[in-house]
């Protein structure tokens, strides 16, 4: 063998890492000890000692320096048992340098995550947002029921800084074990770290698009070893959605987050209250939506379902073909394979009523006709979403109506039928301009977190309009975004009447699809302007104010308006964290009496 090649094959063998090394100084001892052994063997102390015997004296001075203390012989042999105990504090150094930087270097490897996740059934996150630890808390109170579940979080971060912000930021998440991994998702090799094969759902943040692409990509293009699990994931960018939808194939669900926010501040806008009607179906603290096929009911009328539970509110179904049908008329008859759409607290909370409640006629309104008026609108501030809220304004205005904008007019964006719409530049936090407005001649106002600042300095401005606004006290009914939850907290002095957190709402929806991806569907028709939708109509046009009824009374009022009713509004609560006088899911036999400025939170075609 050449000398370059064995230079080449040396060179090899030392890149092996920490083994390598330890083999490498073992054999250095072993020919030390062979070669202290055969020159010192002439010169030993008694003729009885073996060779055995000094090899194994050259064993112990390599190890301990200090054995060499009790030697007698001759001088050549001293010398050479000097010599042995010198080269073992050199190889007996380095041993203890080449441990410890191997564990350091394992150590380090443990600090960044890299050992592969021995779990199953768990919950994959992937990607780091400001959004995770929304859906990390969903996840842990959707999972309080199970003994022992693991959310495991992979992401191009510091896996320690990762665990100490999550801590201070969730707490204590009971029974669920967060497991922390580093590396970029969109990276093959980093995937394998959270066993993806044997996992119940994945999530993909909604963070940048193009890498959120490459990581369906990344899922798609892997080899399974088993079922796939439901992958959900969300664009930040309307534009990016087919090909979002492309890279995830068949197996993943992708939510639109900003069309999704626009719907939101849409139907907030008409309807007072609505955002804590959405907040209550999204999160895992009250009420959610479940799917429930149900024998008993098979033949029988989706009128009749509305009171087959106590502790469960039908709202639609879910046919055998997989289509959707919200708030079905009261005739539709129920087939083999229907699934019943509910609202309950607890899929254990779905059982079959053992007795109808209690309707008590009397106490019904006769239906009236609702009464609507062309209205004005002002919207403050601008963003990417505002044309999409200008046009999904449209279906719900009447000719005459007005919107103005405080902000740049929206070029290519053609204005609702029979609808003025105007735009001036202006600052939206200013006093005076505010006053200039007139804010107490329109019927809506919604403030618009803007996309020139930041989140937080974006927050900070949409707060010192409101604050503005509410001293006014112009009347309007105000819905206002914000990007971080913790500054809706903070907005709550200011008495908005709703408060949209486009990213906490969308946490909300990824955790919720992360359960059961067929309540996409579900959720989609909720948030369209077409079919069945959520609204808070006055209790007085249901049953008599005052009147002791059920809210088994309520359903069968709305039912012979061809609604669903799923819940009710309190005024006098309606200012009081959390849920702001909302009640979904009542109980149908308790008492129940409305005062005036309460409402029913129905389904009903718009």
């Amino acid at each position: 063998m050449s000398r370059e090649r064995l230079r080449y094959w040396f060179d090899n063998t030392m890149s092996k890492g920490t083994p390598a090394l330890i083999g490498w100084l073992a054999v250095a001892s072993a020919l030390l000890i062979v070669v202290a052994t055969v020159l010192a063997f002439p010169f030993r102390g008694h003729p009885d000692e073996s060779v055995l015997t000094i090899a194994w004296m050259s064993l112990l001075r390599t190890l301990d320096p200090g054995t060499m203390g009790g030697d007698e012989g001759s001088p050549l042999f001293l010398l050479v048992m000097l010599l042995v105990t010198i080269g073992g504090i050199f190889i007996v150094s380095a041993l203890v340098g080449v441990l410890s930087s191997g564990l350091d270097a394992k150590l380090d490897s443990l600090r960044k995550g890299r050992s592969r996740v021995a779990e199953k059934g768990h919950t994959i996150v992937l990607g780091w947002s400001e959004e995770i630890f929304a859906i990390v808390a969903e996840l842990v109170k959707a999972k309080e029921s199970e003994k022992r579940s693991v959310v495991a979080v992979l992401a191009d971060h510091d896996k320690v800084e990762m665990e100490e912000e999550l801590r201070a930021r969730l707490g204590d998440t009971g029974r669920t074990r967060v497991v922390v991994r580093g590396g970029d998702p969109a990276e093959p090799s980093a995937l394998e770290l959270v066993n993806p094969d044997d996992a119940h759902a994945i999530l993909v943040l909604p963070a940048d698009d193009a890498e959120l692409i490459k990581t369906l990509l990344a899922l798609g293009n892997r080899t399974w070893s088993g079922g796939r699990p439901p992958v959900v994931a969300a664009v930040t960018e309307s534009g990016n959605l087919p090909a979002a939808r492309l890279a995830g194939g068949l197996h993943t669900e992708v939510v639109d987050a900003q069309d999704l926010a626009a719907r939101l501040v849409v139907q907030s806008v008409r309807q007072s209250g609505l955002s804590a009607v959405y907040s209550d179906l999204l999160d895992f603290d009250g009420d959610e939506i479940y799917m429930r096929v149900e024998p008993a009911l098979v033949g029988r009328m989706y009128g009749e379902a509305l009171f087959a539970y106590d502790g469960a509110t039908p709202i639609g179904l879910r046919l055998d073909d997989g289509a959707v049908l919200l708030n079905p008329p009261s005739e539709h008859v129920l087939r083999t394979g229907d699934q019943i759409v509910l609202i309950a607290p607890d899929d254990s909370a779905i059982r079959l009523a053992s007795s109808p409640p209690v309707v008590r006629p009397e106490a019904i309104c006769h239906p009236r006709a609702a009464r609507r008026e062309p209205t004005r609108t002002l919207i403050l501030g601008a963003n990417a979403r505002r044309p999409r809220i200008l046009r999904d304004l449209g279906p719900y205005l009447l000719p005459g109506s007005e919107i103005h904008l405080a902000g740049p007019e929206e070029p290519g964006v053609p204005p609702p039928p029979g609808v003025l719409v105007s735009a001036k530049q202006v600052d939206i936090t200013s006093r005076t301009v505010l006053e200039s407005l007139g804010v107490g001649a329109y019927d809506h106002a919604i403030v618009l977190s803007e996309d020139a600042y930041d989140a937080q300095k974006a927050d900070a401005r949409t707060l010192v309009t409101l604050l503005h606004l509410r001293d006014m006290s112009t009347g309007a009914a105000i819905v206002s975004e914000m990007n971080d939850e913790r500054n809706r907290r903070l907005a709550q002095i200011a008495e908005a009447d709703d408060f949209v957190v486009g990213g906490k709402l969308v946490s909300l929806l990824l955790a919720q699809l992360a359960e059961n991806r067929h309540l996409a569907q579900v959720f989609d028709r909720l948030f369209s302007h077409e079919g069945a939708e959520i609204y808070l109509k006055p209790a007085g046009d249901y049953v008599l104010p005052g009147v002791t009824a059920t809210f088994a009374t309520v359903v069968e009022a709305a039912r012979r308006r061809g609604e669903t009713a799923i819940g009710y509004r309190l005024a006098a609560e309606s200012g009081r964290a959390p849920h702001y006088g909302v009640t979904l899911n009542p109980g149908k036999s308790a008492p129940l009496a409305f005062q005036p400025g309460d409402r029913v939170i129905v389904l009903a075609e718009n």
